[in-house]
């Protein structure tokens, strides 16, 4: 036999006795050998020996009680609920009516009380600190701080770097435009009214619960941009090029997986795997130096030495039979002698030699990550790439062009070359692009 606590004084909270089905007093009993659910008898039926199925009446038993002090020896437990509950009925300070709604108390043993063990406590006093510090944590994941030794940026709307701070507002440490930024639209016509039926009044409900897990979305999108220091988007492209190419390609493809293993396990995993690449390629090296017969660190640097020379030699081969096999080609002449000069001169072969404009062309731009990549089409990305402009840029101008020819009719490129005063070769791409595409006519 056990003597347990229950802390419930309204006899509709506790479950009703097996035996006669009556609302359960204190003390009463409870079966330890049976259940789930628990099998609750009162002193009556439990004195009479009741039995059911699999409960017998010779079953080990616990004794429901709150006839215990707790926080001081002349107040029960009953007490000390009944003391809490007449505290939230009538309000701190009206003692006088606690006293009365309490009746085993008086006035002032209930200040007394309230006061030394509810108030002034040490013990209350930490599990409140520790309480409001939880809830000042879970609230804090609803704003995004920049974590910086320097003064955050604050720059101007819709300008190159708010695009790529995704619209982000330090000061503010929100963003101007959320994720489902129209969440709250579904709400806006709903009024819950007394003579709704049970269907609507349940179509309602289901409305609040789908905008409330559309919230939970944006707060989860918002934690991991600010676990994973998604705002700085160049700071975060530079760390990823410190790694080399194999480890680059590793991380975009495993950078889906970031949200689930969370930033520090994420970048354990890439670190980690950076260091197998840098141990793999030492080994070969080693494995290399083995099978050449090299014993020590001092052949190994002579055999680099001529590893590298017979490499320039093999290049130099190689473009003399390219230039051979194109030998009416002027142009490739010329480009093989330019290459074979800076070879002799001591520039290495593989830096991409100057056509015969002067100018060599820029490398496609790289739109990983980038706000505004998603809204483009499989060509409008190829044309950003090639003309090196960023989607949000390219979305702008689009939209300006669109505008003006809807207005005029159609569009001439010296009215476009007007409306947006970027490059005249990137307006001319952009336009004749728009018309391949149907999007915009001449006028």
């Amino acid at each position: 036999m056990d003597c347990l606590g229950s802390f419930s004084n309204d006899p509709s909270d506790k479950p009703p006795c097996r035996g006669c089905s009556s609302y359960l007093m204190e003390p009463y009993i409870k079966c330890a050998e049976c259940g789930p659910p628990p099998f609750f008898l009162c002193l009556q039926c439990f004195t009479r020996g009741f039995e059911y199925k699999k409960h017998q009446s010779d079953h080990t038993y616990e004794i429901m009680t709150s006839d215990f002090p707790v926080l001081d020896p002349s107040w029960t437990a009953q007490e000390e609920m009944a003391l809490l509950e007449a505290v939230m009925d009538c309000g701190f300070g009206n003692w006088q009516d606690v006293a009365n709604q309490m009746c085993t108390k008086t006035k002032e043993e209930c200040e007394k009380h309230y006061m030394k063990h509810f108030i002034n406590n040490p013990l209350f006093a930490s599990t409140l600190l520790n309480l409001k510090q939880a809830e000042e944590a879970k609230t804090a994941d609803t704003a995004i701080p920049f974590h910086s030794t320097d003064d955050p940026p604050r720059p101007t709307f819709d300008s190159l770097l708010s695009r790529d701070m995704a619209g982000y507002m330090p000061a503010r440490a929100d963003f101007i435009e959320e994720f489902d930024n129209y969440a709250e639209w579904d709400l806006r016509d709903i009024d819950f009214v007394e003579d709704d039926s049970d269907i609507l009044h349940a179509l309602k409900m289901a409305v609040v619960d789908i905008y409330h897990s559309r919230l939970k979305e944006r707060q989860r999108r918002k934690k991991i941009i600010r676990d994973h220091g998604l705002i700085n988007l160049r700071k975060f492209q530079l760390m990823e090029r410190r790694y080399p190419k194999e480890v680059q390609d590793l991380y975009e493809t495993m950078r889906r997986f970031a949200r689930i293993v969370g930033p520090v396990e994420h970048d354990k995993f890439i670190e980690s795997h950076a260091l197998e690449f840098e141990l793999r390629r030492e080994i070969k090296r080693l494995q290399e130096y083995r099978i050449a017969g090299i014993t020590n660190f001092c052949s190994a640097r002579t055999y680099d030495h001529l590893k590298k020379t017979r490499e320039e030699e093999r290049l130099k081969r190689t473009m003399l039979s390219e230039v051979l096999q194109y030998i009416q080609d002027s142009s490739a002449c010329q480009q093989w002698l330019r290459r074979q000069a800076d070879i002799d001169s001591g520039l290495s072969p593989s830096i991409p030699m100057a056509s015969n404009s002067g100018r060599r062309s820029a490398p496609p731009l790289n739109l990983t990550g980038l706000p505004g990549t998603e809204k483009l089409n499989e060509k409008e990305k190829e044309l950003c790439q090639m003309v090196r402009l960023v989607p949000g840029a390219y979305l702008e101008y689009k939209s300006a062009l669109l505008n003006e020819c809807n207005k005029q009719g159609g569009l001439r490129l010296a009215q476009a070359r007007a409306l947006i005063k970027i490059d005249v070769n990137k307006t001319r791409k952009i336009y004749d692009f728009l018309i391949r595409e149907g999007y915009i006519t001449k006028a």
